[in-house]
């Protein structure tokens, strides 16, 4: 745990006990402070009270006796339209903070202790594939035998992890709410693979989503940047940022485009990672064996965790073995079995057109299960890649909607996702993937992605057994 720093004494608010607002309470009473916790979910207070946390209406709070009011990230505090208990406080003049910047505001007092190597922390965001690069970069760091802790919108909460150990590098990944709302953002690397459309009601539209991202790089600003130029606002990001083209602090990284630049560049084509410096290549890595990041947004994610990798100081061929032993994240491009010469990959992580459309580009002769509960648009952009699809089979609340999207594309409305894994397998011919790519939310028939994702790993596996063929991963 890190103790919070700064409170001693004083009451602090929390709106929120999910897995970071408890973790929050947790290190506000370690850190002296007196925590004042809520939660508008009776089922969560119950939670929270059954584990010994008090409870504290924050509808009826005094604000003038209160120090700071910490708030979960699923909580609205500006758009659509503030919370009510939120507005309450900002309307008092009480500062509204996240548990990321109570972890950076109390990890640079750590950091003043004696050490022989300052412990270092990588924060990555953006739209897609932080995730999958915040877990390859915590594996790489592993392999490499650096001690290396992995939180944030991923594993732990921030505030739950270890106090840090000499030259030990802490890897988080941060959403859009979490850098919007946090007070202090100081990575020693800061880390922004790509932008697309998503969550633009929490940030009022585009501008306001990058603007989010934006700030992990504008509050003190980090030692080094490395920026997926894929976007313009990605090029935009690494050029605000470059005092000049052959500024070394920025890494621009790309999937699909060579990087020219004068400065330090990494990026994938054709299947190969190559980094170059001061125009002159001083590496490469052939990502095309490397079962567990497979397509071109997993070599983008490739080269943003190599990119930091080799700014901690790590050769390229110890990052190019460490990337061949990692096994990917599930629900994300997540081999699940290989049986008759078919593979059945688990990407149910996918839920709006952008990340199917990364699914779809990865792989050929695909067998697609897709639905669920649709977006803005559904999926009418990814018409470009329906050629990789021999049949799409359709689950969920918007499988009629998505069938009126698909064009001369062969499909079959299976409605759930055990009828939708049974029709694939029985249709399926050697050479063929099924994929479950959704493209839509999960919640009309299951909890969460990882849920949906589950239901088809159990279908497959469980097939697959009764024919008692085929293997696992």
């Amino acid at each position: 745990m890190i103790p919070i720093q700064g409170y001693k004494g004083v009451r602090v608010a929390v709106l929120g006990l999910g897995r970071s607002g408890m973790a929050t309470c947790a290190a506000l009473d370690a850190g002296g402070a007196i925590p004042l916790a809520w939660d508008e979910s009776p089922d969560t207070r119950a939670t929270a009270e059954a584990k010994g946390i008090p409870l504290h209406d924050l509808s009826r709070v005094d604000w003038s006796g209160v120090a700071a009011l910490i708030v979960s990230p699923g909580i609205p505090h500006l758009y659509p339209a503030p919370n009510r208990i939120i507005a309450s406080a900002i309307t008092a003049g009480v500062p509204v903070d996240n548990d990321i910047g109570l972890f950076f505001r109390s990890f640079a007092t750590v950091q003043t202790m004696e050490f022989d190597q300052p412990p270092k922390v990588v924060a990555i965001t953006g739209s897609n594939g932080k995730s999958t690069t915040t877990a390859l970069l915590h594996h790489i760091l592993e392999q490499a035998g650096r001690p290396t802790q992995m939180a944030g919108n991923i594993g732990k909460g921030v505030l739950s992890i270890d106090p840090p150990q000499d030259g030990e590098v802490v890897v988080l990944e941060l959403s859009s709410y979490q850098t919007d709302l946090a007070r202090a953002l100081t990575p020693d690397i800061a880390v922004f693979t790509n932008l697309s459309a998503d969550h633009l009601d929490r940030h009022n539209g585009m501008g306001g989503y990058f603007a989010a991202k934006r700030r992990l790089f504008a509050e003190g600003g980090p030692d080094r940047a490395v920026i997926g130029v894929d976007e313009f606002e990605g090029r935009f990001l690494a050029g605000q940022l470059a005092q000049n083209p052959e500024d070394m602090r920025v890494i621009r990284i790309s999937s699909g485009q060579k990087l020219a630049g004068p400065g330090w560049n990494v990026f994938a084509r054709k299947g190969f990672l190559s980094e170059y410096r001061r125009g002159k290549q001083v590496a490469s890595i052939d990502l095309r064996m490397i079962k567990g990041l497979p397509g071109a947004h997993n070599h983008q994610n490739a080269c943003a965790a190599y990119a930091v990798a080799r700014s901690l100081g790590l050769a390229p061929r110890m990052v190019e073995d460490a990337m061949h032993s990692f096994t990917g994240l599930p629900h994300r491009s997540q081999l699940v079995a290989e049986a008759r010469g078919v593979r059945y990959i688990n990407d149910s992580k996918a839920t709006n057109a952008e990340s199917a459309a990364q699914a779809l580009q990865a792989f050929d002769n695909i067998r697609w299960i897709a639905g669920g509960l649709g977006k803005d648009g559904g999926i009418t952009s990814l018409a470009p890649y329906l050629g990789r699809v021999t049949k799409a089979y359709l689950i969920g609340h918007s499988a009629r909607d998505f069938a009126l999207q698909l064009g001369d594309t062969e499909h079959a409305i299976c409605e759930t996702m055990d009828r939708a894994v049974a029709s694939a397998m029985a249709d399926a011919q050697p050479g063929d993937v099924v994929l479950l790519a959704p493209a839509a939310a999960s919640f009309d028939q299951f909890a969460d992605f990882e849920s949906r994702g589950q239901a088809f790993i159990d279908a497959v596996r469980t097939r697959l057994t009764d024919e008692g063929t085929g293997h696992e991963q």
